[in-house]
């Protein structure tokens, strides 16, 4: 496959990513927020796919074990278990999660939010265990984007065979049901302020490597990515601090 990448965006070739890399840009964020006595939460963590990453340091900028106090996950699969990057691992099991009340000095969310069925319960939660002044990190596809509306008008039951198809390095098993039942701006911006969350909200757009089967394709995702709005960005990325 052609590497339209360094075409479009010639600094990637250079450590291989490019100056607009959403991962990078969110975790980089994120890291700001973390020291060596925080308890980070990773919710959703998976198994922690991002090992096989082989940009090494957009790896280690999701990599908060040995920078903090604790790093806990919590997935609602038991694949979590095997996460080489969590002190502790715990299952949801139900609405409530298996942690404390104020527990938590940063939640961190990537990919996640669009997985919830039911976003009350999800940000209820969040308010729960973050300790007061602790922070709340939220990666997430915009419903508004081409690709958020592409992606609800397909059924869930195709995800896994299309995703898998398109990033060829996603396995199946890490492809899960989306609902986007809160996956706009707006309606993030009204459960952070619910739940007494101060907040920062914007969208984010980095190169279009989801389009690299295709050069016609992939060279419409740089012009949307360099010119669309920012309420149509693909990413939204969104950070609170609880009051």
């Amino acid at each position: 496959m052609k590497d339209y990448k360094s075409i479009y965006y010639p600094e990637s070739k250079f450590g291989g990513f490019t100056n607009i890399d959403d991962t990078i840009a969110f975790y980089i964020r994120v890291n700001s927020f973390i020291n060596s006595s925080s308890i980070v939460l990773d919710v959703g963590c998976g198994r922690g796919s991002y090992t096989e990453d082989p940009i090494s340091i957009r790896r280690n900028l999701r990599i908060f074990k040995g920078k903090c106090k604790k790093v806990i996950g919590i997935d609602i699969s038991k694949d979590g278990k095997n996460n080489p990057f969590l002190d502790e691992f715990s299952l949801i099991e139900d609405t409530r999660w298996p942690l404390e009340d104020s527990s938590v000095d940063v939640c961190v969310c990537h990919s996640v939010l669009e997985h919830i069925e039911n976003p009350e319960s999800f940000f209820s939660e969040c308010h729960r265990v973050i300790k007061q002044g602790g922070y709340l990190c939220i990666k997430t596809p915009n419903a508004l984007s081409y690709f958020g509306l592409i992606s609800r008008l397909v059924p869930n039951r195709f995800h896994s065979v299309i995703v898998s198809k398109i990033h060829k390095k996603r396995k199946k098993k890490d492809i899960f049901p989306t609902f986007y039942r809160c996956n706009t701006m707006k309606k993030i911006r009204y459960m952070l302020n619910k739940y007494g969350f101060d907040h920062c909200l914007y969208g984010y757009e980095a190169e279009p490597s989801y389009l690299a089967f295709s050069h016609f394709f992939y060279l419409l995702g740089v012009i949307h990515q360099r010119y669309s709005p920012n309420i149509f960005k693909i990413v939204i990325f969104a950070y609170g601090r609880k009051k």
